[in-house]
């Protein structure tokens, strides 16, 4: 199908003919899907799996179990293979809102109010009664305030962000921030510094989401933002340079206030002391309790992360959701890989226990190169619970992804004894035999095998396109992926400059060095580069067009391989 470019951009076009230097931005994994703690819909950039445990926790108990979500044990593993960044976005049913707390002054009036940047009840630990300065409900998921240094000849003080569950002979600090002032006319203003800002998904006129920001001041810490000041404090000081008395009663009193730094009031919860559909419980069946939450909970987070202006990533995985119990939100995955054209979707087709005919025929509904899926699931343990259980297999595919591309790079397939293997995993639902490995991959399901000596290993890197071109590999869809990322990137900046050959030649220039490395690291075995006055003639320039048309022959793998034996007489000239 043809397209129009109606604004000015880059229209980046693939003719797939193959039928029988590193990019200049690094982009890393999209993961979605239920946390313990963290903003709801927000997309979020962690580069280390501590970070993500400090924004959005890790092991949780709930109905008397100790659980951790999919989605912390894929972080892990992706950040344990040298992942560099991961874009997380946290999915949650039902209504919920931040914890606050009023900062008070010395007669008890609030000097501000903070809000808790993770919404829902776990984040409230107000309540009860405090013993040597413990919260009731404090605990390492929530957190709590602390005010020092407090200051009315300088006008300053020190906010203190505590975990939720220490005492006050034995602090456990999180963010210290010093020198902060109630005036709004000085840099060191608490708003400016901390940062004061919400961001709420909002649908706009075409059915897509956005986040639409309220506030003026970007968040800076990690657990807290200022909701309101309510004692401000313009122009501190006189002319004199003194201090105006009617501004020193405003500033926050040192210590944790009458509240003893807790934070109360928030609403809706995913931790409602139930017990949860996980690992193996994960339903077959649409739409309901997934990890505690429903399969439209992920609506919101798959269309906002369709704008590929808005977030950069190479790879999406929403571990829990199946073709069985989501097909809805699956094919949204999918789709959206492919409108977006330069990530690749890695989804399950079904729960635990399944037959492979079923896990085929889930398959076959899908006719898609920018997806991609894999059986069976996978035992592991938790680093966080210590438990075993069975995961399904795009848990643990940001792992082996990440490592294939560390130690050699996308266009090399993520599978076989030397980029496959799942060191983590204890053992597969179901060790495949040939035939079965056959039946799977002949229905584009990449098997996952066990070999004596070997190990799990990931036998198969098929894309779940159904024709029989070079795009219905996993190592060619990436290629793709990688060089449309690139070289969309030179044409953005030739965008509004002149159509002439100067022009052409930046372009040329760029664009045949980096296919000239990619083809020396084995991404391809030729190419050629076309932009000069047989696609650019005199219509296409009036129409304010550059076109630049790119052959290439991916670089196949050798997936098959066939050795003869042949037995010779006693005698025989081997020349």
């Amino acid at each position: 199908m043809s397209e129009v470019l109606i604004s000015p951009g880059v229209f980046l076009q693939e003719n797939d003919l193959s039928q029988i230097t590193q990019g200049p931005v690094q982009v890393g994994a999209a993961l979605i899907g239920p946390t313990v703690v963290g903003p709801v819909n927000t997309p979020t950039v962690v580069t280390s799996y501590s970070q993500y445990k400090s924004i959005f926790g890790a092991s949780f108990v709930s109905g008397g179990a100790n659980y951790e979500y999919l989605t912390s044990m894929a972080a892990l593993s992706y950040f344990e293979q040298g992942g560099d960044s991961l874009l997380v976005t946290r999915v949650a049913s039902g209504s919920y809102t931040a914890a606050t707390a009023s900062v008070t002054t010395n007669s008890t009036s609030a000097s501000f109010v903070l809000d808790t940047l993770s919404v829902g009840t776990i984040m409230n630990n107000v309540g009860g009664t405090v013993t040597n300065g413990a919260l009731p409900s404090g605990s390492s998921a929530n957190v709590r305030w602390e005010i020092a240094g407090s200051d009315s000849g300088s006008g300053t003080f020190s906010l203190i962000i505590r975990r939720g569950d220490d005492y006050n002979n034995n602090k456990t600090i999180l963010e210290t921030w010093n020198g902060l002032s109630l005036d709004p006319n000085q840099n060191n203003y608490i708003a400016y510094v901390i940062g004061d800002q919400t961001q709420t998904p909002v649908l706009d006129e075409y059915g897509n989401y956005y986040l639409q920001t309220t506030g003026s001041y970007g968040n800076k810490s990690s657990y807290v933002r200022v909701k309101s000041v309510n004692l401000p404090t313009p122009g501190y000081f006189n002319s004199l340079g003194v201090a105006r008395n009617e501004y020193t009663s405003s500033l926050p009193q040192n210590g944790s206030g009458s509240a003893n730094g807790a934070f109360g009031g928030a609403l809706g919860s995913i931790l409602n002391g139930s017990a949860f559909n996980m690992f193996e419980s994960i339903p077959s069946t649409q739409g309901p309790n997934i990890q505690g939450i429903s399969s439209t909970d992920y609506n919101v987070a798959i269309s906002l992360l369709s704008n590929k202006d808005a977030y950069a990533f190479n790879v999406i995985y929403a571990p829990g959701l199946t073709n069985q119990n989501a097909s809805s939100q699956i094919a949204s995955l999918t789709q959206l890989a492919q409108d977006r054209g330069d990530a690749i979707a890695v989804v399950d087709m079904v729960s635990y226990g399944q037959n492979i005919s079923t896990v085929v025929s889930q398959a076959a509904s899908y006719d898609n190169s920018y997806a991609a899926t894999y059986w069976p699931w996978l035992q592991v343990r938790s680093r966080e619970t210590g438990k075993l259980n069975f995961v399904p297999a795009s848990t643990l595919i940001p792992a082996v992804y990440e490592y294939n591309d560390k130690v050699a790079a996308e266009w090399f397939a993520p599978a076989g004894l030397n980029r496959g293997g799942m060191s983590t995993v204890l053992q597969p639902e179901r060790r495949l035999g040939t035939d079965q490995r056959n039946t799977l991959y002949t229905g584009r399901v990449n098997p996952i095998a066990v070999f004596p000596g070997v190990g799990t290993v990931i036998y198969g890197q098929k894309t779940l396109q159904a024709k029989a071109s070079a795009l219905d590999r996993v190592n060619v869809r990436r290629l793709l992926i990688e060089l449309k990322s690139y070289i969309g990137q030179i044409g953005e900046t030739l965008v509004f400059e002149p159509n002439t050959q100067v022009t052409r030649n930046r372009f040329l220039n760029q664009v045949n060095p980096y296919l000239e490395s990619i083809q020396q690291r084995q991404g391809v075995y030729a190419f050629q580069v076309v932009m000069d006055e047989t696609n650019n003639t005199p219509d296409v320039i009036d129409r304010n067009q550059l076109v630049g048309t790119i052959y290439l022959q991916p670089t196949r793998t050798a997936e098959f391989i066939y050795l003869n034996f042949n037995i010779l007489p006693t005698g025989t000239s081997f020349a």
